[in-house]
């Protein structure tokens, strides 16, 4: 009980701390982490007789991706941001889409190539963040639209 307390006490502070670009990362992460989730009950299911359970979790996974997605896009700021705000909008929709399709088709190449996207993504964030962070500029010159 004392390492969960004390695990979800470092999350929280993790969290509280971290920059603007440091926490789009971290959504990045958790979403990279849930598709890698689903992916793998998705081709455990399909090698193995289907479990009812195994495709809850799965659409758990995937939803919360896209909860995660939902969260990007309505943290946009497209005064700021631009056509670069616009596009990633546009992006994160399409997600959403896609993970809708790929879930109820069951289909394992949507959902890898949305991962992959996702991952591609995080690392561009990772070295915005570092690099601005690096600069000296403070963290809140970082914005969410680009």
């Amino acid at each position: 009980m004392a390492n969960t307390n004390s695990l979800s006490a470092y999350r929280e502070t993790r969290i509280r701390t971290a920059s603007q670009g440091q926490l789009i990362v971290m959504l990045y992460d958790e979403a990279v982490r849930q598709l890698d989730a689903a992916l793998r009950l998705l081709a455990l299911n399909m090698s193995e007789k289907r479990d009812p359970g195994r495709i809850e979790e799965i659409g758990k996974a995937i939803v919360k991706a896209q909860d995660i997605f939902t969260e990007l896009m309505v943290s946009l700021d497209f005064e700021a941001g631009g056509n670069i705000a616009k596009n990633l909008f546009a992006l994160y929709t399409w997600f959403n889409k896609e993970l809708l399709e790929a879930h109820m088709g069951q289909d394992l190449t949507r959902i890898t190539v949305i991962r992959n996207m996702a991952d591609d993504l995080r690392g561009a964030w990772g070295r915005a963040s570092a690099t601005t962070n690096a600069e000296g500029r403070p963290s809140e010159g970082l914005n969410i639209a680009g």
